[in-house]
């Protein structure tokens, strides 16, 4: 069964310019550049035939202009137990509508609602216990000021990844352009 999600990919550029962020935090375990993504829905772990349902409805999706994404921050997730080093994505209403697409397209198909808060984010590394709340805020504050960082998404796609492992690799299934090219 593949564990699936879909996501925006993050350019190479883009990806070598957050990688500098790489090091320097105990129990961090980085994710490589190369993984770098924008999730816009986890699916979890299905059967081949709902993955290809999936992969079909997907392809459905409303044709709207390429999406600006602009990265302004560092930041973690989890509080006083950091499980998460991400940049941060500046909200957007253009995003924030193509993650809801996504959602009511899996739901139409049976996928369990996500019940988190869409909150648009790369995840740059996993924090193990020992990295701690201090260590984490003495990391922060040891990094220069974050430039932000933009790029155009172009297309979305649908990702699987190992099972259990977390942080990659991921593999690109299909991918959706954003902006049908007309005829």
């Amino acid at each position: 069964m593949p564990r699936l999600f879909t996501g925006i990919e993050v350019p190479p550029e883009t990806g070598l310019s957050l990688s500098a962020f790489r090091g320097g935090l105990p129990g961090a375990r980085w994710v490589e550049p190369a993984d770098y993504h924008v999730t816009l829905r986890f699916i979890g772990d299905v059967d081949g035939g709902l993955a290809e349902e999936i992969t079909e409805a997907l392809a459905e999706i409303r044709p709207r202009p390429p999406l600006t994404v602009v990265l302004d921050d560092l930041a973690v997730f989890g509080g006083e137990k950091p499980h998460a080093l991400f940049a941060r994505v500046v909200p957007d209403p253009n995003l924030a509508e193509l993650q809801a697409e996504h959602e009511r397209i899996l739901r139409q198909l049976g996928v369990a609602p996500d019940t988190r808060r869409f909150t648009p984010h790369v995840t740059l590394a996993r924090l193990k216990r020992g990295a701690g709340p201090d260590g984490v805020a003495q990391y922060l504050a040891m990094q220069p000021v974050f430039s932000r960082v933009s790029f155009t998404a172009r297309r979305v796609a649908l990702y699987s990844a190992r099972d259990s492992v977390g942080g990659g690799p991921y593999v690109v299934e299909a991918a959706y352009p954003l902006l049908q090219d007309e005829a």
